[in-house]
């Protein structure tokens, strides 16, 4: 696997006609929707356009086109070339590419489809600045994978104004740090979840759940991911969405509560104590409202 945080001075440029992304190609690319409420992220192989088509049209909230470690290493031209070709015209739902290398950069950058960039084996806030010198003006979305990146949380994202968002790569990482137990990951994970939220960022979403046949096991992990803070999961397989969208909306009784503390943070401008005892501030009336606003969220799947 190849790193894409290399040297700029050695590096393909982007072409002159795609040197820089104008917000109408954004706008194009993402659609109407924001991701900022996305809860599922469907990956898709770059050399199979076919599964990239039938994951576009799956009702994800965003599709990740993987050049990296879904694609053999003979078939990584074959990816790039057939990404950009995708990408060429305006998309149904955000795309974002995880990149492989340099010239992915250079190809990709102001593709009118193009809505992100996922940064794969960034390890501090140096990468992602020379990734952005590469890609002017696209989104980038750092994926956390050994134990240095983890120890640079917050430096990656808060490193360049381009990141969007930073996530975990846990197949990675559980190889880096010699553990096999999923609970032995949860420290990185809260870490993550912190630095995000401490840069402005909003949640990561959860890393991909490998058995596509297990979905209990899925919907419980999906759980315990939410408990610690994450926002939707990645996912590797449609049949996964559905799944992943339940565990991840807040229920009526959450629904409930929210709207009850929003109604009274209406009459108040200041902190103030709910007929049940509930203390309410503003730190919680802006999570009720995220709350409301994700159940307002029309569901995809």
């Amino acid at each position: 696997m190849t790193s894409p945080a290399i040297d700029p001075a050695t590096s393909p440029a982007p072409s002159p006609a795609t040197s820089t992304v104008t917000s109408a190609a954004t706008s194009q690319a993402t659609g109407t929707a924001s991701t900022a409420l996305a809860l599922t992220y469907l990956y898709a192989p770059g050399d199979r356009p076919e599964v990239v088509r039938k994951a576009l049209a799956s009702r994800a909230d965003v599709v990740i086109v993987d050049l990296e470690d879904a694609v053999a290493p003979d078939r990584r031209k074959y990816a790039l070339t057939a990404t950009a070709e995708l990408l060429t015209d305006p998309q149904p739902r955000p795309v974002h590419v995880r990149i492989n290398s340099p010239q992915d950069i250079a190809t990709l950058t102001g593709l009118p489809g193009l809505a992100a960039l996922r940064v794969p084996k960034v390890a501090h806030g140096t990468d992602i600045r020379r990734i952005a010198e590469l890609a002017p003006g696209v989104p980038l979305h750092p994926l956390l994978e050994s134990a240095l990146a983890i120890e640079f949380a917050y430096e990656i994202a808060t490193a360049h104004p381009a990141v969007r968002g930073i996530s975990l790569g846990e197949a990675d990482l559980r190889a880096d740090l010699g553990v096999r137990d999923g609970s032995s990951l949860d420290w990185p994970r809260t870490r993550v979840i912190i630095a995000a939220r401490a840069a402005g960022l909003a949640p990561p979403p959860q890393s991909v759940f490998p058995d596509i046949r297990d979905l209990d096991a899925l919907y419980a992990s999906c759980t315990h991911g939410r408990g610690l803070g994450f926002l939707g999961r990645a996912a590797i397989h449609p049949r996964q969405l559905p799944v992943i969208e339940r565990a991840f909306r807040p229920t009526p009784q959450e629904i409930e509560a929210a709207a009850e503390v929003v109604r009274a943070a209406a009459t108040d401008g200041g902190a103030l104590a709910l007929p049940d005892g509930r203390f309410v501030d503003a730190a919680i009336v802006a999570a009720a409202r995220r709350t409301l606003a994700l159940a307002r969220r029309e569901s995809p799947v």
